[in-house]
């Protein structure tokens, strides 16, 4: 079993910056590759960004250059930096491990980008 628990979600301005944190815990490889999704209020769940084994990332076209991915394997944790935040980044963020019998997901930290 696995469980995320996401964390660092909160209130900010227009091109203000948060950093959310995903602790992973239970049985966990570091070769798992883990992603950030986000769902806004009314709609579906959307893929933000990915973070493989070897530190390879990806990026939705409509956060690139404004987001970073990271991981650390050593506390079983991965970040997702959000700076130049944009009202249409409003969503509660969830993290993903992708595991050999399929995904786990946490429970999500919400993000409003409000003036």
């Amino acid at each position: 079993q696995v469980q995320l628990v996401e964390s660092g979600g909160g209130l900010v301005q227009p091109g203000g910056s948060l950093r959310l944190s995903c602790v992973a815990s239970g049985r966990i490889s570091s070769l798992n590759a883990m992603a950030w999704h986000r769902q806004a209020p009314g709609k579906q769940r959307e893929w933000v960004a990915t973070i493989t084994s070897g530190g390879i990332t990806a990026y939705a076209d409509s956060v690139k250059g404004r987001f970073t991915i990271s991981r650390d394997n050593a506390e079983n944790t991965v970040y997702l930096q959000m700076n130049r935040l944009k009202p249409e980044d409003t969503a509660v963020y969830y993290c993903k491990l992708s595991g050999g019998q399929g995904d786990y997901w946490g429970q999500g930290t919400q993000v409003t980008v409000s003036s």
